[in-house]
């Protein structure tokens, strides 16, 4: 930027600069913090997002925000470092869990020591409550994520319906059962031939007979090129012959980073409008 001599222009620059210089120091502040879980049996790491001034802006609505499969705590805000100022746009605490290179963010059967489903909804939930100025309620708690994190954003919020209102996929796997054999989900669930009640039992396709109307505000979004797209589309005509209200959100797109870094500022979007209808 030049800024003339001439004394006009010279203070016009500076009130220029100035203001470009206060809105650079505005950031959010992007921490890892790690804690016991007893329900893993070792210390989890998870990213925390806290907008700008949050010890002063009063309660803050929470989104949980997942990985995919092969990720980890840090995903998000490495891929997408725009992440961080979505927290201050929006006025929200971004959470992002740990799930494990291939843990799904469910209850293992097989692997005791595999319990993402316990650790997120009945140890971390409480602990971010505990220690930042949040709601403390399903109406100011949202959950979302990419590809497993998808699964596990739908999963979650279906099965503790008392403990998020909203949540949101991305490229979500919602039927397990169609990728049998794949992704380490039989060393959690065993094989699909010997138990396929218990892969239905946690697949999305199966588990909308536990909605009614309103009971989640759900957005999901797939890209057409998608390899998990024909999945998201089932689940999208199963809600709504269910008549579950639902957003469903697809365009020109693949399973990639680009796609989400573009679909998170919509679900982001979605979740604000959530958290502003929803009572204090």
């Amino acid at each position: 930027m030049q800024i003339r001599t001439k004394k006009g222009h010279l203070w016009i620059g500076l009130i220029i600069l100035l203001c470009y210089c206060g809105q650079k120091a505005k950031a959010a502040t992007v921490d890892t913090v790690s804690f016991y879980s007893q329900s893993m049996d070792r210390k989890m790491k998870t990213v925390i997002i806290l907008p700008e001034n949050y010890k002063t802006t009063g309660k803050l609505p929470v989104v949980y925000l997942l990985h995919g499969y092969s990720g980890d705590y840090s995903d998000w805000i490495k891929k997408v470092p725009a992440v961080a100022s979505y927290a201050d746009q929006y006025k929200v605490i971004i959470v992002c869990p740990d799930g494990g290179f291939a843990g799904w963010y469910l209850n293992s059967p097989v692997d005791k020591h595999s319990q993402y489903e316990t650790f997120i909804t009945a140890e971390l939930v409480p602990w971010v409550d505990q220690h930042f100025p949040t709601y403390g309620n399903r109406d100011k708690r949202a959950i979302m994520g990419l590809s497993m994190g998808g699964f596990g954003a739908l999963y979650l919020a279906i099965e503790h319906q008392d403990t998020f209102g909203a949540a949101g996929s991305m490229s979500g796997a919602v039927d397990l059962t169609g990728l049998a054999g794949s992704f380490g989900i039989d060393k959690l669930l065993g094989p699909y031939s010997k138990y396929p009640k218990r892969w239905e039992e946690h697949s999305i396709l199966y588990l909308t007979h536990k909605l009614v109307n309103d009971s989640l505000k759900l957005i999901i979004d797939c890209g057409a090129s998608d390899f998990l797209y024909q999945q998201n589309l089932a689940l999208h005509k199963k809600l709504l012959y269910d008549k579950i209200d639902h957003d469903f959100i697809t365009r020109p797109g693949e399973h990639t980073w680009t796609y989400w870094a573009n679909s998170i500022q919509f679900e982001l979007l979605f979740m604000h409008h959530f958290f502003d209808l929803s009572k204090n």
